[in-house]
């Protein structure tokens, strides 16, 4: 297995990693949120939010 960092092979220590460095790329990464799953952003509703309280016509 190598590094999903830089390609090198890994260090059981760090698994999947190969050093501390390229453990806390990864860590960074995560923390930035560039790591994202692809799909559909949830979309907000266009109406405005009904006030239950108001008269209905």
């Amino acid at each position: 297995m190598s590094c999903p960092i830089c390609g090198k092979a890994t260090e059981p220590k760090y698994r999947p990693f190969c050093s501390k460095r390229c453990a806390d790329v990864d860590l960074a990464r995560w923390l930035r949120g560039s790591y994202v799953i692809p799909g559909d952003l949830a979309e907000e509703e266009d109406s405005p939010t009904e006030d239950p309280a108001a008269p209905h016509s």
